[in-house]
């Protein structure tokens, strides 16, 4: 099987290696009263890790505007990084994920950054080589920023063709479309990673190869929408608000939310370079620190209104907050005769779900998104897939943030995987044994 190529996952000449625009918050510049009402003061540095101050006070942390990235937006709007002697972080809004990517390689010191919001596995491409021209970055996998807040949206030319969570009913009509020369078009913002995952797995779900029946393309997250206003795709995988708006602006439906397709899956990481977290360990449980405190903050439903006020500011997501608000509530008007969804618990969580945390970056969820990768012959089938989660996962210095930072012992996993998951189809990956998981699936290019 080939090797993922940095050609195949460069987005577009567009793509610039210094595409970062720096957004100060509670240190330096403040953000504008547009975004939050007021902002909190600079704190002071203060000593953590034992009485052992930081190492650094400063980082440069990427984000792309989709909910995902909110605990780092907001642990730096209140204040959180600085509460732990991060004074000086800048959240640094990237074009694309390939800014993302392209930013970290310079690093900080050529006016990159030192870590990132991550699909997954991309962390394990950058450590690997696959996605930077076959050089290797290491990387360290150090908390999960969120679950849900992701959906599938296809356009309104589309209705009534069974295009819903179970779309095995337009196994037909997507055969149709291919037959006459116009296959069905959808879009994900970065190859091989879970935005691409989650609608591949919701194809063949429905009996419907995504690599024959239907056309899969690359665009940023906020493409997705000018392109299913022209037709140029019928549908799409990214995170909210941009499938939100296909509700809003009535160009489209929901067929799917990932809430549904893998109820409290893994969603997206924050990564670091390996050198900055070696070079800093205490600096970097400061920052992890920062975000669990604010993870912590946006899942008290009282805050929910303030964090769309804040998302909404134009340095962040530049969005009407009444675009942020009803999928921050867990409210869809999913569309194509679909029932309405009013559920808390179907909105983005950043701190607790359904089955337990949230923020804790189980080894078992980066081992489902290797095999998945695996299944669709985007690595080697022979991938050493322990090997590489043991070397990339940071999971012991998340448990060691969190035990400094006096988190409940009850929200401190004990074991590094969360056990046998469940899809909406009735599919299960058992984590201790991936191989059976792949032998199961009916759809797939690698051949078990």
């Amino acid at each position: 099987m080939s090797q993922l190529s940095r050609r195949r996952f460069l987005f577009s000449a567009g793509v610039s290696a210094v595409g970062a625009v720096a957004l100060k918050g509670c240190v330096g510049n403040p953000p504008s009263s547009t975004q939050t009402g007021s902002s909190p003061p600079a704190a002071p540095a203060v000593n953590v890790g034992g009485g052992q101050g930081v190492e650094t006070a400063t980082a440069r942390i990427g984000y792309i505007p989709i909910f995902e990235a909110t605990p780092l937006i907001i642990a730096q709007v209140k204040g959180f990084f600085a509460k732990y002697g991060m004074t000086d972080v800048q959240v640094l809004k990237q074009s694309s994920w390939g800014s993302a990517r392209d930013n970290l390689v310079i690093g900080a010191a050529g006016g990159g950054i030192d870590g990132s919001q991550f699909q997954m596995p991309m962390p394990y491409f950058i450590a690997s080589g696959k996605i930077t021209d076959n050089k290797p970055l290491p990387m360290y996998v150090l908390l999960q920023t969120s679950t849900h807040g992701n959906g599938i949206a296809i356009s309104d030319k589309h209705l009534g063709k069974g295009l819903n969570l179970d779309a095995s009913k337009a196994k037909g009509y997507i055969s149709e479309l291919k037959a006459k020369g116009t296959p069905f078009t959808a879009a994900y913002t970065f190859p091989a990673a879970n935005q691409e995952l989650w609608i591949r797995y919701w194809l063949a779900a429905a009996g419907i190869d995504p690599d024959n029946d239907v056309k899969l393309i690359t665009v940023p997250p906020a493409q997705t929408v000018a392109n299913m206003k022209t037709g140029t795709m019928d549908g799409f995988s990214t995170g909210d608000p941009w499938p939100y708006r296909i509700l809003a602006e009535k160009i489209g439906f929901m067929s799917a939310l990932t809430a549904q397709i893998w109820p409290n899956h893994p969603e997206e990481y924050f990564a670091m370079r390996a050198d900055w977290v070696d070079k800093n360990p205490k600096s970097t449980k400061a920052l992890l620190k920062g975000i669990m405190e604010a993870q912590q903050w946006c899942d008290d439903p009282k805050n929910r209104p303030e964090t769309a006020k804040i998302l909404a500011g134009r340095e962040f997501f530049n969005l009407a907050e009444d675009i942020l608000n009803p999928p921050l509530q867990g409210k869809y008007a999913m569309g194509d005769g679909q029932p309405t969804i009013d559920d808390a618990k179907m909105s983005p969580l950043f701190w607790k779900d359904g089955k337990g945390s949230v923020s804790y970056p189980y080894k078992s969820h980066d081992t489902w998104f290797l095999t998945e990768n695996i299944r669709w012959a985007m690595l080697p089938e022979d991938t050493d897939v322990k090997a590489l989660v043991d070397k990339t996962n940071r999971e012991d210095l998340w448990r060691e943030a969190a035990k400094e930072a006096g988190i409940a012992d009850a929200d401190i996993p004990k074991e590094t995987s969360r056990g046998v998951e469940k899809f909406f189809d009735g599919t299960t990956f058992d984590p201790s044994d991936p191989t059976a998981y792949l032998k199961s699936l009916k759809i797939k290019k690698v051949k078990v």
